[in-house]
């Protein structure tokens, strides 16, 4: 019954996205975020549909192609979707109208075995054959001045890092966004297994993408049939669970590990509230420091916005309920960056990108654009500030605190894990948009399993500008059990705002190839990554950590059982103690910033 109603409750919501989607296609082009009011070459446009690209096998694979409207030789820019040029046509068409009417050329193609191309849909395995052999294609073409780049963030930025590692005579740049291309860390980070974004794995091997997701139980054990239950069996989603380690079948996906090979410039940009933000900043450092190609190495930039994986920030101009609106942000900033980095690099135009520093970024709370030629930044002053408590810091309530002193001899806080219960606010929190609905965190500080530490207020502004991390002294009554750390930034009015969360395996402390269980009761040091971010602390407020072990479901539920993962369905409850004292001085790393003058 169950099951059944999930069924009849995605088909309805399926038709009202249909709805919304057929309406925005009728009445909303352009795209509202489409600038419109900017100078173009043209004022016309041409469309040449659903056209076959032959790859060397024979399999075509079909792409729409904008033209502008006179009949010449011009650069382009590419794009490769398994989204479906059609299926999202009015977000496509409105890239293609933008770009036509800019002098390029625009493609947007569906990959192999999706929507109209040929073949067998088998994902991130011939993005490179495929990207190369199109590159190919394109560069044949009359219309092309054989100058071509690739833009497109999330599986579209993979398709472009594929296609770059192949170094392709006529691909002269490219603009990663929003992926991390170390496919492993991707779907286990820290070693905890990223549920939100493998449940799109399931139905990424199934045509309507929306429609497949809202018939998943999330909550379903073993976790490895959870795509069965859901009657949407997926051959990817159980090798998952096949190779939760760091083994070599990851070597066939992962594309971090030729870094060295990108010849060409990139523009590589990743978002403050984007889950793959690690992987932005991995990508950029990774070609500078490893490109065989010194032309490569010097011509990376790095560009971090204040905006989750959809973009929300362009339509709301907020992060939760903070404002980011003012006079550098407006809903141009994207094409602003991509027309400059592609007339410099695809027109040749000297436009001010040569001078332009490596490093954009956007500072929160300050609300405008900083750049720099480094990152992380050498001003930065990395703070401890360490935890404190009586022994009860359970709930924003307790007597956890956070402070830059040293710990005496303080006693240990503790809490009990049930992952029958789990901090599950991330289940209302769109994984995707997160920025938008973010939640006031109160009522997860509320839960006796979340040990809060909190400052004294501040007098003064703080800047939090570069990578973020929590050190963690814990035992457990479990063979495997998760932490979880999330940075907050506390208004005077009680308002709690996320500004970084990160979350630890506890098998997977030191060894992402080779994981071990832990001896019940022993204390360990945890590393719990938090990545970056570049965030103001306003006068009258207060930082906070929170510290539990589950945050559910962007991240799966550890059954403290310690066998393998997503093939249990027992439950243990454990019992978590956090240690904070001179031998074992818990704390969090920031990286403060000292203010402009």
């Amino acid at each position: 019954m169950k099951r059944l109603f999930r069924f009849v409750f995605a088909e309805i919501q399926w038709l009202i996205f249909r709805f919304i989607a057929i309406y925005s296609k009728l009445f909303l082009l352009p795209h509202k975020n489409i600038p419109t009011n900017t100078p173009n070459a043209f004022e016309k446009f041409k469309i040449d549909k659903y056209v076959p690209i032959p790859m060397r096998d024979g399999v075509k694979l079909f792409a729409d192609i904008y033209k502008p409207p006179v009949e010449d030789q011009y650069p382009v820019i590419l794009i490769r979707s398994p989204y479906g040029i059609r299926e999202y046509y009015t977000y496509m068409l409105a890239y293609g109208k933008y770009w036509a009417k800019k002098g390029y050329i625009f493609i947007a193609q569906d990959v192999r075995g999706k929507w109209r191309s040929e073949g067998e849909f088998e994902p991130m395995v011939n993005e490179s054959q495929d990207g190369y052999d199109t590159l190919d294609w394109i560069a044949s073409q009359s219309w092309c001045d054989g100058n071509i780049g690739m833009m497109g963030e999330s599986y579209f930025s993979y398709t472009q890092w594929a296609a770059a590692i192949t170094n392709h005579p006529n691909l002269k740049c490219f603009a990663p966004m929003n992926m991390n291309v170390d496919i492993y860390s991707l779907g286990f980070p820290s070693g905890a297994i990223s549920l939100q974004l493998i449940s799109g794995w399931i139905a990424e091997q199934h045509t309507k993408t929306f429609r497949n997701l809202l018939r998943l139980n999330y909550w379903h054990l073993p976790l490895a049939l959870m795509d069965d239950e859901a009657n949407l069996s997926s051959s990817l989603f159980k090798e998952f669970f096949n190779h939760s380690t760091k083994d070599p079948y990851w070597q066939q996906f992962s594309l971090n590990q030729y870094y060295g090979d990108i010849s060409v410039p990139g523009l590589h940009i990743g978002g403050w509230y984007d889950p793959f933000l690690d992987g932005v900043l991995d990508g950029w450092a990774g070609v500078r420091e490893n490109a065989k190609n010194q032309f490569a190495k010097d011509n990376q930039w790095l560009l971090i916005a204040p905006i989750d994986h959809e973009h929300t920030q362009t339509d709301t101009g907020k992060i939760g309920k903070i404002s980011i609106a003012g006079e550098d942000w407006d809903s141009a900033w994207l094409f602003d960056r991509h027309q400059k980095f592609y007339d410099y690099w695809l027109k040749g135009i000297k436009n001010d990108w040569e001078e332009r520093p490596k490093v954009e970024y956007f500072i929160i709370g300050d609300n405008e654009w900083r750049f720099t030629e480094d990152w992380p930044l050498e001003r930065t002053s990395y703070t401890k500030y360490y935890f404190h408590s009586q022994g009860k810091a359970n709930t924003r309530n307790g007597n956890g605190l956070l402070d830059t002193r040293l710990p005496g001899d303080e006693p240990a806080d503790t809490f009990a894990y049930d992952p029958r219960n789990p901090v599950a606010i991330a289940i209302e929190t769109d994984y995707w948009a997160l920025g938008q609905y973010l939640k006031d965190r109160q009522e997860v500080e509320d839960r006796p399993d979340v040990l809060v530490y909190t400052s004294s207020f501040f007098e003064e502004e703080i800047e939090i500008t570069g990578p973020i991390k929590v050190t963690l002294f814990a035992s457990t009554s479990a063979k495997d059990t998760d932490f979880t750390a999330t940075l907050v930034d506390v208004y005077p009015d009680g308002y709690c705002h996320m500004i970084q969360e990160g979350i630890i395996r506890a098998r997977f402390r030191d060894s992402d190839t080779h994981p071990t269980l832990i001896e019940p009761g022993n204390i360990y040091e945890y590393t719990i990554d938090l990545y970056a971010t570049s965030f103001v602390i306003k006068s009258g407020h207060r930082l906070r950590v929170e510290i539990s072990s589950s945050n559910f479901n962007r991240f799966d539920r550890n059954l403290n059982t310690g066998n393998d993962l997503g093939l249990d369905d027992d439950v243990v409850t454990a019992r978590q103690t956090i240690y904070h004292n001179q031998l074992y001085p818990t704390h969090i790393t920031l990286p403060i910033n000292l203010r402009k003058e």
